[in-house]
């Protein structure tokens, strides 16, 4: 006998092309091995039409190596001549994990220094920490330069100066910066320059 299929056998049909279809647009593992040969299941519809991969636009932001190479000129000018990574002053530069660490303070100085992380820190866990600065240490926040940013200064509890924190997170990438009585002029902002063009 000829003709169309009964409506349960069309219905059937399309349920498991939906389900097929789905399944090819499930993220893979991230595997840096040569690609294998497509398995029909995950690549194609069943009328054998390739599924499109969803590809990131834009690639990752780097993590610097170099903490003066993410400075400007006139940044530089007004950190003078305090030290960079002094040994002393424990672990800095580039860290096992990726993360960088840059402290500008000369180890014989009470007070006077800053410290800056830049790190991998995705977007949940990188909010929940925002909002709770806010919400329990009365920091401020606002939204430039496509990223969200965070701060704070108070006296300082032995000495007569101020400091600090601030924190900008864009794109899986948090720069956390803390600072007693050094605060040059558009620090932060060279650094999101340096990373996010």
């Amino acid at each position: 006998m000829t003709g169309r299929p009964p409506a349960a056998a069309r219905a059937a049909v399309l349920a498991v092309a939906a389900v097929l279809a789905l399944s090819a647009c499930a993220p893979d593992g991230g595997s840096d091995s040569a690609p294998s040969a497509p398995s029909p299941i995950e690549s194609r519809t069943p009328d054998g039409t390739p599924i499109p991969t969803l590809t990131p636009t834009t690639a990752p932001a780097a993590i610097p190596t170099d903490c003066r190479a993410i400075l400007t000129p006139d940044v530089l000018s007004q950190l003078g001549s305090t030290p960079l990574n002094d040994p002393a002053l424990g672990p800095s530069g580039v860290q096992p994990d990726g993360s960088l660490v840059c402290i500008w303070r000369d180890p014989r100085a009470d007070t006077t220094g800053l410290v800056t992380v830049i790190a991998r820190k995705d977007r949940g866990p990188a909010l929940d920490m925002l909002n709770d600065l806010v919400n329990t240490q009365g920091f401020s926040c606002y939204t430039p330069d496509e990223g969200t940013r965070c701060e704070k200064t108070w006296i300082n509890d032995t000495y007569p100066v101020n400091d600090g924190r601030t924190l900008f997170w864009r794109d899986d990438v948090l720069v956390d910066t803390q600072y007693s009585n050094l605060a040059p002029t558009g620090y932060t902002a060279s650094i999101i320059a340096a990373i996010f063009g």
